[in-house]
């Protein structure tokens, strides 16, 4: 499999020095002493903003280089190109700007709440970025008029070249999964919905040859299947196949998606649950779990955590939580480097406490996970951008070269981002009626 190219912008090591005023007026409130925050932006990507931690020239602090990213853009080869549209340059003409605010994020009556100090502006030239690292920028500058303010920050672009995959149609109607190179689509994977019964807990192993196959009764410790009546979804289940017929990975749905009482929806105190499957020692192991509910309040969105479960099946390691637009989707990212926040529909970034290294297990030839736990998950690791409900999703994949290191390892992450755009299903609201492949028997007639 060969990767796409993929260029990653980050923008780190924030700091902002304000001079202290010889006799500052009894009235006048010092930037200093207020939290300050700046809104980040790349011509053709979604605003990010970020905090700024302030000091003053008696008392120079050194930015925090163990603080995430406070910005990061992952551009493809397409990006770089509209980038550099209108430029007799290719890869240069484009700027990153910042703008810088003395106060609270957010609104106030309509009106944003923070005092602007100042706007910087970096011109970038991205061009050979897709091969060779490079420092734009690693300093002071001023922020506004000469000796008011100055802004430190570290710009640096880093060639992220990525494996690209695309289902060709939605995951309840069991696609092929094609690997993407620019124009070239050539298929990789096959899928298989299916609904697994609550008294067979046996189903997905008989995926696996029958002369290794053997029980799967470590299901029940990682999902509660409710038996009660009333409002639920469960049971599903969905298997990847490689170009053989050999299964690969699979995701099964191992909590059902039960309506809180009194209301319509899954409740984040109640989510539902999806474990993410790899084949080993001719059964299948855990490799990760996914929960998913529907978010209360204005953006009325699909919550997600992902977590990592290690071999022991001890306490999982959590490397993601997103909210997604239940109305336009949008896309599911584990960074361990990643912005702080994002304006955009695709979700929060990935919280602080997962920016330190994470264990996971790297497959091998003969399935095994002995790297466990000595290969860490570092930088961008994936992401699957789904639509929202009523659309058509045909999920797109995108997996760091750096962490696929067979097909299996790949596989992971499809079955992975076949559970997302399933949650979108699961989680609408239980007073609409689902399309007809969601439904068992379905998938006996046809």
């Amino acid at each position: 499999m060969d990767p796409c190219p993929f260029v990653r912008l980050t923008v780190s090591g924030l700091a902002l020095k304000v001079p202290v005023p010889a006799k500052p007026a009894h009235s006048a409130v010092h930037p200093i002493s207020t939290p300050c925050f700046c809104k980040i932006k790349l011509k053709h990507s979604p605003l990010q903003t970020a905090p700024v931690p302030t000091t003053d020239d008696a008392h120079p602090n050194h930015p925090d280089s163990s603080l995430p990213a406070a910005a990061v853009f992952h551009l493809s080869r397409s990006d770089l190109a509209r980038l550099a549209a209108g430029s007799i340059f290719p890869g240069a003409g484009c700027r990153l700007h910042l703008s810088i605010y003395s106060g609270r994020r957010g609104t106030t009556c309509g009106l944003s709440s923070g005092r602007l100090l100042g706007r910087v502006s970096v011109p970038l030239d991205l061009a050979g970025a897709e091969s060779r690292s490079c420092l734009f920028l690693n300093g002071w500058v001023d922020v506004g008029k000469p000796g008011a303010a100055q802004l430190h920050l570290t710009v640096k672009a880093d060639p992220d070249p990525r494996f690209v995959f695309q289902f060709d149609g939605e995951p309840e109607c069991s696609p092929q999964v094609f690997q993407i190179q620019g124009s070239i689509r050539q298929p990789v994977f096959t899928c298989k919905f299916s609904f697994r019964s609550t008294s067979d807990r046996n189903h997905l192993s008989r995926s696996i040859p029958a002369e290794t196959s053997c029980s799967m009764n470590w299901l029940s410790s990682f999902g509660n299947e409710r038996e009660r009546p009333g409002k639920e979804r469960k049971g599903w289940s969905l298997t990847v196949h490689d170009l053989s017929g050999s299964p690969v990975a699979a995701a099964s749905m191992v909590t059902p998606f039960v309506a809180s009482p009194g209301s319509d929806r899954v409740s984040r105190s109640n989510p539902g649950s999806w474990l993410i499957l790899r084949p080993g020692d001719g059964t299948w192991k855990p490799w990760g779990r996914l929960e998913a509910w529907r978010e209360r309040g204005p953006s009325d969105g699909l919550g997600l955590r992902f977590e990592l479960i290690p071999e022991s099946a001890g306490t999982g390691i959590v490397l993601a939580e997103s909210t997604l637009s239940s109305k336009s989707g949008g896309k599911f990212l584990i960074d361990l480097v990643g912005a702080v926040t994002s304006n955009g529909n695709n979700g929060r970034g990935t919280p602080a406490t997962a920016a330190s290294p994470a264990c996971s297990p790297r497959g091998s030839g003969d399935y095994g996970y002995s790297l466990w736990p000595f290969c860490l998950y570092r930088g961008f690791v994936m992401s699957a951008r789904v639509e929202g409900e009523g659309r058509c999703s045909r999920p797109s994949v995108e997996v760091s070269v750096q962490h696929v290191g067979c097909t299996e390892d790949a596989a992971a992450f499809v079955a992975l981002a076949a559970a997302v755009d399933l949650s979108m299903d699961a989680c609408q609201l239980f007073s609409r009626r689902l399309r007809k492949e969601l439904y068992p028997g379905h998938d006996l007639v046809n």
